[in-house]
């Protein structure tokens, strides 16, 4: 397995960015994404669970999501066991729930999806959303996972039309707190992101309408999203990961509906 390139305390915790991730946790009601309803995690407890505190649930999340994308960058498995005793320590009872909810917003947020790994028992990996490769363009592996951010961008443009004006996807991208002009503690200048690094990677195209004047501009997927997915599975990822969205994080999946039917 490669090594890290940086030290486990260098490493931004996401729970204290400015962005997404305190966006979700903020959203999440805890007591009905506990209720033995809610929760389907694979993972094993025999003891029983009560009640957690938000704020506790929040911390718990946050330390294990750290861990898990430390793994991701440094291309290593992990297990329950390692988890319990590196991560969570003494909230055996509580692992479930945790793993699932973090699990969840590292999907929804950065597009790394936890996986187990057959057949070894709670033994798991982690995977870029839909085997996009964009985080290898990561200088030395740095900085955090933004393949989620691209399987956004890459929606918008299917939902709108392929072209899609560039203030539609600013738009969307405003509307969860990724502003233009604005660095971003997750994703950076978004611009540059896009206009720049995802250009030139080959996952999107960025040109100038036809006869424009004031000159605008236009989104396309490009060539490189073409050839590592398909619009069918981008349309089926969103939708998996909207309707897991609703079940974990009901408060936020509201207000994303009220935003769709203000654009309907």
């Amino acid at each position: 397995m490669s090594k890290l390139n940086k030290p486990e305390e260098d490493l931004q915790d996401p729970g204290e960015a400015q962005g997404l991730v305190e966006v979700q946790l903020l959203g999440a009601e805890v007591q009905e994404a506990a209720s033995p309803s809610a929760s389907s995690s694979t993972v094993s407890s025999s003891a029983p669970r009560e009640a957690l505190p938000q704020e506790a649930l929040k911390e718990m999340i946050t330390k294990l999501m750290n861990f898990l994308l430390l793994k991701y960058r440094a291309k290593e498995l992990t297990s329950q066991a390692e988890m319990l005793k590196k991560v969570l320590k003494d909230n055996q009872e509580h692992f479930p729930l945790v793993f699932r909810q973090a699990s969840e917003c590292l999907q929804l947020v950065f597009g790394v999806e936890v996986t187990g790994v057959y057949p070894r028992k709670d033994t798991y990996g982690m995977i870029p959303a839909l085997g996009l490769t964009c985080d290898e363009m990561l200088s030395d592996g740095q900085g955090l996972p933004k393949a989620g951010l691209l399987v956004l961008v890459l929606s918008v443009i299917m939902r709108n039309g392929d072209p899609t004006p560039e203030e539609v996807v600013w738009g969307a991208l405003s509307r969860m707190g990724v502003y233009v002009g604005r660095e971003n503690s997750i994703f950076g200048e978004p611009r540059e992101l896009l206009t720049q690094v995802w250009v030139g990677g080959g996952y999107l195209e960025y040109r100038q309408v036809p006869d424009s004047d004031p000159a605008r501009y236009e989104f396309l997927w490009g060539p490189r999203a073409y050839a590592e997915t398909s619009k069918e599975q981008v349309m089926a990822f969103v939708l998996r990961v909207r309707q897991r969205t609703w079940r974990t994080f009901p408060l936020l999946s509201a207000e994303a509906e009220r935003e769709e039917d203000k654009e309907a």
